[in-house]
């Protein structure tokens, strides 16, 4: 079967950057001339500009054992030095690092100088509980400065963290402490969350605890215990810890110590698609510097003047390299935020920004049309003034939710940047330079300067403008994955094999190039649907749908037909606004003809579904296969991952 995707949407609106903001922005177009000219040596640029090493390195890059490389492989760093001390040392010790905000009102400014000084104290408590070079210590925290603080101690030291997102169950946690041979798991008593106290502490004694017959050897020592809820927890004496005691008690005399760029930083799990995790790994140097780089030029931060506020938690990819990693190696202040976006009220977003006079904004897709279901009434509340630069991370954004984002956000002026990278990539691969880039609606744009990125066929040829295929990035990069953790097969496997000849990574992702050879994502390749013998983007279905007055979110999967092979079958979600005054049926009918019109016959939905949610994961990923089950008629498969784990039934019931 061909790989080609058929291009069925065209987006003609175009965003030529505001004279005011190229003058100042950090990015430039002699960037790409640069890296042009010699990728490697602008690579080494960015390192020795952007970072302090201990001992200088000589290469830039070993890939003498493809797809194994080795960056920077000579030199020496210490990542928590780069993010902490060296601010200090340059003197903006006093500068706000964590504008911290709790769901509950709770808040801290957290200073350079007092985020050193806690790492240091946290760094020697690790050490005093037997943690060294190497070690893998498990992180399972809400979103408060502490959170950060771990990361950093743990990298400071040279030992490992694993951080698994606060809202995983004692299996998932479980499976990954194992997988990875955690002798330390750092968590809290529970955090806030949809305005009540969501424990932490007992998922962590149950992972602990049932090893009953798994025949799996405990490798925890200790857990050390932040107090956040106030929520009752039972203690294991001899393992357990409370942070604020042995914290304060520590000392803060820490000296760095510098490890090699290639060590160990992190493992991060993500999903795989046989059941087990994968746990991706990231070394140091090389993701550092491509963190440091892109944060810098892809949000244009200005430290010195700048608020920059990134929504993700921790536990996604996202929340490693652009809330702790990217800003704080660049010495920047940022907002931190524990709760969910509508507690207590639906503008607490909105709200947040007006507070603390954010000026760099980057959240998900899935966010911005959730703001969209609810009006623009609500944003409008509030004094959006401060903002100068929009992103958005972790999936297509369709052409209409960009839109309103620079419209209801932006206040029709701020450049939105749409960035295309993956956990395995580590950072950003291709986006607009704010400054540089004429943007266009729902298109990540062009590879940043120094990556190499194609759109090729099954056979590895390159489609050409105006074509869409499978994205492939053809050079290595900084911040690319090590391997996965204990795997190094399915490692090469994954993300080498099907483009072995011509050693390129594939990503599992669809794209096309347009007439001027940007790029626009079209979603999982898992996710195209074979329609009559065209292979149609789901991304474009979705967009389209989103494009109507009436669409708040949309969600479009290939169900199986005897017909057609497969049909287009839409999940859809209506603004509330329109809900009062049509039909459910009457709308479903209207939305497949739009589509028909938009796009063409083929495209058609066969079934529209009005539905009040989607399945998301706590990232904000829509679940494609379980609505392909709904669809499909079978019986709904595994939902352990999902946000809201009901949202299923209410689906198929809606459904039938």
């Amino acid at each position: 079967m061909s790989s080609n995707i058929d291009h069925l949407l065209t987006e003609t609106r175009r965003f030529a950057p505001e004279p005011a903001f190229a003058a100042d922005a950090v990015g430039t177009a002699d960037l790409y001339a640069r890296a042009a000219e010699d990728r490697l040596g602008f690579w080494g640029d960015q390192a020795r500009e952007l970072l302090h090493w201990h001992t200088p390195f000589t290469e830039v890059l070993d890939w003498s054992n493809p797809p194994f490389a080795s960056w920077y492989g000579d030199g020496e760093l210490n990542v928590a030095y780069n993010c902490l001390d060296r601010h200090v040392e340059a003197g903006d010790g006093d500068r706000v690092a964590l504008l911290w905000e709790g769901e509950n009102g709770d808040e801290r400014r957290v200073t350079y100088a007092e985020l050193t000084d806690e790492v240091k104290r946290v760094a020697t408590v690790l050490e005093g509980l037997g943690i060294g070079a190497g070690d893998r210590v498990a992180i399972y925290l809400p979103m408060i400065p502490e959170a950060v603080a771990s990361m950093l101690a743990v990298a400071r030291i040279g030992a490992i963290h694993s951080v698994v997102f606060g809202g995983f169950s004692a299996d998932s946690l479980r499976a990954r402490i194992d997988d990875a041979g955690a002798k330390l798991v750092i968590t809290a008593d529970g955090g806030y969350r949809k305005g009540k106290v969501s424990a932490l502490k007992p998922a962590v004694d149950q992972a602990l605890a049932d090893r009953n017959g798994s025949g799996v050897q405990e490798s925890v020592e200790h857990v050390l215990v932040v107090r956040r809820g106030g929520n009752e927890v039972e203690w294991t004496e001899g393992r357990d810890l409370w942070w604020h005691e042995a914290v304060a008690a520590a000392s803060a005399d820490h000296e760095a110590q510098p490890f090699p760029s290639e060590n160990p930083l992190f493992i991060l799990y993500t999903s795989g698609t046989t059941g087990k995790p994968k746990g991706i790994l990231h070394t140091s140097g090389g993701y550092l510097t491509q963190a440091a780089f892109t944060n810098r030029v892809v949000h244009d931060v200005h430290p010195e003047t700048d608020v920059y506020w990134c929504t993700a938690d921790i536990g996604w990819v996202t929340g490693h390299t652009y809330v702790t990693y990217g800003p704080l190696a660049n010495g920047a202040t940022q907002v931190l935020y524990e709760g969910t976006p509508d507690t207590p009220h639906p503008g607490r977003w909105w709200e947040i920004i007006q507070k603390y006079g954010v000026s760099i904004f980057y959240t998900a897709p899935t966010a911005i049309r959730s703001f969209m279901k609810i009006g623009r009434d609500v944003p409008g509340g509030f004094d959006l003034s401060s903002l100068r630069l929009l992103g958005s991370v972790g999936e297509p954004i369709n052409p209409e939710a960009w839109m309103w984002y620079r419209g209801v956000i932006g206040h029709d002026s701020t450049p939105i940047i749409d960035t295309w990278w993956q956990t395995e990539t580590g950072a950003i691969m291709i986006s607009a330079l704010p400054g540089v880039t004429e943007t266009k609606p729902g298109s990540a744009q062009v590879p940043i300067p120094g990556i190499s990125i194609d759109v090729v066929d099954d056979a590895g040829e390159p489609v050409g403008e105006g074509n869409g295929g499978l994205l492939v990035v053809t050079e290595p990069w900084p911040s690319m994955l090590r391997g996965i953790w204990g795997d190094p097969e399915r490692y090469v496997e994954t993300y080498w094999e099907k483009f072995a000849a011509q050693g390129y990574y594939f990503a599992g992702d669809g794209a096309r190039l347009d007439d001027d050879g940007d790029v626009w994502l079209l979603g999982r390749v898992d996710d195209v649907m074979n329609v009559s013998g065209h292979r149609l983007s789901t991304a474009e279905i979705e967009s389209a749908l989103v494009a109507h007055e009436a669409t708040a979110e949309a969600a479009v999967v290939g169900a199986s037909d005897e017909t057609t092979g497969q049909a287009v079958a839409a999940f859809v979600i209506i603004k509330q606004s329109y809900l009062k005054a049509h039909s459910p049926e009457g709308l479903a009918q209207t939305l497949r003809q739009w589509v028909g019109e938009q796009i063409g016959p083929i495209a058609r939905p066969r079934d529209v579904y009005i539905v009040e949610e989607l399945p998301k994961t706590r990232s904000g990923k829509i679940m494609r296969r379980l609505l392909r089950d709904v669809a499909e008629g079978r019986e709904v498969g595994d939902t352990t991952t999902l946000a809201d784990t009901a949202v299923m039934s209410v689906i198929s019931a809606q459904v039938r």
